[in-house]
């Protein structure tokens, strides 16, 4: 992401037929465990400073100009000129892991999927506020929230997963399409992205609310490798047995590399698809 861009005629609304203390409730406790990371707020939004995924959609100056951008800060920070796929991958993991945890955060916290289209999501890198602004939101039948205007109630468990699975799929579609040439990759390669950064957005949080076990089980639930257009598994290795993180923690190996290896070839990330084949 980046700081100030070009105001934009870009709105962001909350749907009258959802009441805003319904999703105040829903968000407050990803504003908690996402903290600093990202300041979460539920509102209506203009479009001025904010990074949403129907402007990365519509406007490839703005994409050009978010990969000089991280190009930039590469460099600075590591004294290494990236390729410019490899500042490319940089903008979209950021805003896919945004984009993702928005929706998978409450269904991991409070058993709630929000839908948030393309224009229903705002980031804006120079306060760090994340503001959300779903269309509906989709829950169990014993939630207390069932029933009420703009909720939508499932039966069971997996019908709430592949609400999640679409609303993710429905926002990130379209931008994971427009990054491919930046990328210089296929379908594949960018889906597999989409699955991890909905994977560790969903490990994170289980992380820093000292749920990590069971973040890992939901995650290989929601995620078990025949979910299309997601592509691959979660592919958390268990708990105790060979391959383990060294200090007895979950890990996987990430279906796409984020390419930082070529930044900083010394330090390849704990879950670098390069650590398997070597």
């Amino acid at each position: 992401m980046t700081v100030a861009v070009a105001p934009s005629e870009t709105v962001g609304v909350l749907p009258q037929s959802v009441r805003t203390d319904v999703l105040e409730d829903t968000y407050a406790r990803l504003r908690d465990a996402l903290g600093p990371l990202a300041r979460v707020r539920v509102g209506s939004f203009a479009g001025a400073e904010q990074i949403t995924g129907e402007r990365l959609v519509r406007d490839a100056a703005l994409r050009e100009w978010l990969v000089d951008v991280a190009g930039r800060r590469m460099r600075e920070a590591h004294g290494v000129e990236p390729r410019r796929d490899v500042a490319a991958m940089e903008v979209l993991h950021q805003y896919a892991f945004l984009a993702t945890v928005a929706m998978s955060g409450p269904w991991f916290l409070e058993g709630r999927v929000p839908r948030i289209g393309p224009d229903g999501m705002g980031y804006d890198e120079a306060t760090a506020t994340l503001t959300v602004s779903p269309s509906r939101l989709t829950c169990l039948p014993d939630d207390p929230a069932a029933g009420l205007p703009g909720v939508r109630v499932v039966a069971d468990e997996e019908l709430l997963r592949a609400e999640l699975r679409d609303a993710v799929a429905h926002h990130l579609g379209p931008v994971l399409d427009v990054f491919r040439p930046l990328l210089r990759r296929g379908p594949r390669a960018v889906w597999g992205l989409a699955t991890d950064e909905l994977t560790e957005g969903i490990w994170y949080l289980g992380r820093v609310t000292g749920q990590e076990r069971r973040a890992v089980g939901e995650a290989g639930a929601l995620l078990p490798g025949d979910t299309a257009p997601f592509v691959g598994a979660a592919g958390f290795r268990p708990f105790g047995g060979a391959g383990t993180a060294p200090d007895g923690a979950a890990t996987r190996t990430r279906i796409t590399c984020c390419l930082w290896y070529t930044v900083t070839p010394e330090k390849i990330c704990a879950t670098c698809p390069r650590r398997a084949r070597a």
